[in-house]
């Protein structure tokens, strides 16, 4: 690992080690494996840019931190004496700024580089599949969401304010994860995208099945 990224990956253990809301440090690395998977799909040698972005997406997300500016303020500090370009650091945060799907809500899907692309496709693909379902029940639980409830429809939220309101942990499934696939930029991540959400699909057959022996 080159010692750029040794030392960001370092940053964001130190940052997210004690998350309890499944965006903790095992969660943006499994996004950096991901997304270099993508970039060896894609073609791209240089991951420099996309590994940093993977690795430091939630370390000033409002869902992790609480001073946003704070730590904003740290992560410029820290990448200037890691001596990443202005040009460097300016797309990194571009990417971590605006690759998640409530900013989207609002402001529309963003026009990232393709190292953005790449970072994005593999953050939304962490929330499906197999970890996807336990990381939604796991943050369902972080902020005391009911699990389900059949008497709740799926919401389709039109702000971040209101996709920060408690819903269900099941009507997640329909009112993000099962829309993810769609908003994926790379072929490979369309293609894993889909066939994770597959299994989930499985998944919640056999949920309602279970819900409903009564």
């Amino acid at each position: 690992m080159p010692n750029k990224i040794a030392a960001i990956c370092s940053y964001a253990k130190e940052k997210l080690g004690d998350d309890r809301s499944g965006h903790d440090f095992y969660h943006v690395e499994r996004v950096a494996k991901i997304a270099k998977q993508l970039a060896e799909q894609e073609g791209i040698s240089d991951t420099q840019i996309i590994e940093a972005a993977s690795y430091l997406h939630d370390v000033i997300d409002d869902k992790v931190v609480t001073d946003v500016a704070a730590e904003t303020k740290s992560l410029k500090k820290f990448l200037k004496e890691l001596k990443f370009s202005e040009k460097d650091c300016q797309e990194i945060f571009e990417i971590i700024e605006n690759i998640s799907f409530s900013k989207e809500l609002e402001a529309g899907k963003a026009r990232l580089t393709l190292a953005g692309k790449i970072v994005q496709d593999a953050d939304r693909i962490d929330a499906l599949g197999a970890i996807g379902i336990l990381r939604t029940a796991y943050y369902g639980g972080h902020t005391q969401s009911p699990l389900y409830d059949p008497n709740l429809a799926p919401q389709e939220f039109k702000s971040k304010h209101e996709y920060r309101q408690k819903s269900t942990v099941i009507n997640h499934f329909y009112e993000k994860l099962f829309k993810l696939p769609a908003t994926m930029n790379t072929e490979a991540g369309k293609a894993e995208a889909q066939r994770r959400v597959a299994f989930m699909e499985e998944f919640l057959a056999r949920f309602y099945a279970e819900w409903n022996l009564s």
